[in-house]
């Protein structure tokens, strides 16, 4: 997908810079909501890498302890080209744990590990810290103006280019799946084609909204989302002004849908809307629908939180910022910084 053809929510950035000079220029770490609980038949190791992919790591921590693949877990993928930490989860019913300190592997390193009662899935964190710095910038003015909206007002909740795949071929092949010009037998590709495919979707629907000025704006039969929760509801017509004004507030997001196999979940000029937007994408949409995957809601902007930042020098920006599960950072860097986030070959 061509990000640039996404709207922006300040206008293209004036600045253009570099991001990920080096690896230690993006760093990543994991926020699970929750400390272990130092029993059970889990083990939760917090590793530090640099230059690993989490999958390898996983495979690398089974061999070490003697257990299946299967037997280790974690939360999310971790990009492989930055320093990033996170919790990975061994389960070992009746065994000892296994002397860590002699676990080696190349660019990781053990920060912690303990006991804990559950096995730990994907999607169980609360968010990530990031901390980014950005250099060969030409505009340190303009970035600093940008970083003082997005505090405010935040930034649109897009799905970076990471979604789909290196030069957009997870969507290439989503198409051509839909199309019946491939078959795609293999699991975690048909998991890779059909998230792109409905990633892209959302992505048009939000920056259509915010074409048209609507992305804080209520519509009837907006489906609306707790800030900070998961879960969404559709108002009544006679709730609109009161939900306008909880929108306002921040204490409501509006939300726009990742297509299925059902309804969108909105309904009257917000459904309406919203049907219009990806009403060409036919290919996309039967593919989803034939594929019987679950529709569900996504916040159409994104509010990072405890975002500070600070000049290194007149063309370098160190940035701090914590993102909810699911949102990714070139989000925020798209808005501040004008380079292609595909040129930026970053992954979350």
């Amino acid at each position: 997908m061509d990000m640039n053809t996404l709207t922006w929510l300040y206008g293209k950035p004036l600045c253009n810079g570099k991001l990920k000079a080096n690896p230690e220029d993006f760093i990543v770490e994991e926020d699970l909501g929750f400390e272990p609980d130092c029993e059970g038949e889990h083990l939760l190791v917090r590793i530090r890498k640099n230059g690993c992919n989490t999958q390898f790591v996983a495979e690398q921590l089974a061999r070490f302890a003697g257990i299946p693949a299967r037997s280790v877990s974690y939360a999310g993928l971790k990009d492989r080209h930055a320093v990033t930490e996170q919790w990975f989860c061994l389960h070992l019913p009746g065994k000892e744990n296994p002397d860590l300190s002699r676990f080696e592997l190349e660019g990781c390193e053990v920060v912690r590990f303990a006991r804990h009662l559950k096995k730990m899935r994907i999607g169980t964190l609360k968010g990530n810290a990031f901390t980014l710095v950005l250099r060969q910038l030409t505009d340190l003015a303009d970035i600093e103006q940008r970083l003082q909206k997005i505090v405010s007002q935040g930034v649109p909740n897009y799905f970076g280019v990471q979604r789909f795949g290196r030069g957009g071929n997870n969507l290439v092949q989503a198409t051509r799946w839909a199309k019946n010009e491939i078959h795609v037998k293999e699991r975690p590709k048909r998991s890779f084609y059909l998230s792109a495919s409905r990633s892209a979707l959302f992505n048009i629907i939000a920056s259509q909204r915010l074409a048209q000025g609507l992305m804080n704006e209520a519509m009837l039969g907006d489906a609306l989302q707790l800030s900070g929760r998961g879960s969404w509801f559709v108002a009544k017509a006679e709730e609109l002004g009161s939900v306008q004004a909880r929108v306002a507030s921040g204490e409501l997001l509006i939300t726009a849908p990742l297509p299925g196999d059902g309804p969108l979940g909105s309904q009257l000029d917000a459904e309406a809307f919203e049907q219009s937007c990806i009403a060409e994408q036919t290919a996309l949409l039967s593919l989803l629908k034939r594929e019987r995957v679950e529709p569900a809601r996504r916040a159409i902007m994104l509010h990072p939180q405890n975002l500070s930042w600070k000049a290194w020098d007149e063309a370098t920006l160190e940035l701090k910022f914590w993102l909810p599960a699911g949102s990714f950072a070139t989000s925020l860097v798209r808005e501040i910084m004008g380079q292609d986030a595909g040129e930026m070959d970053i992954g979350e």
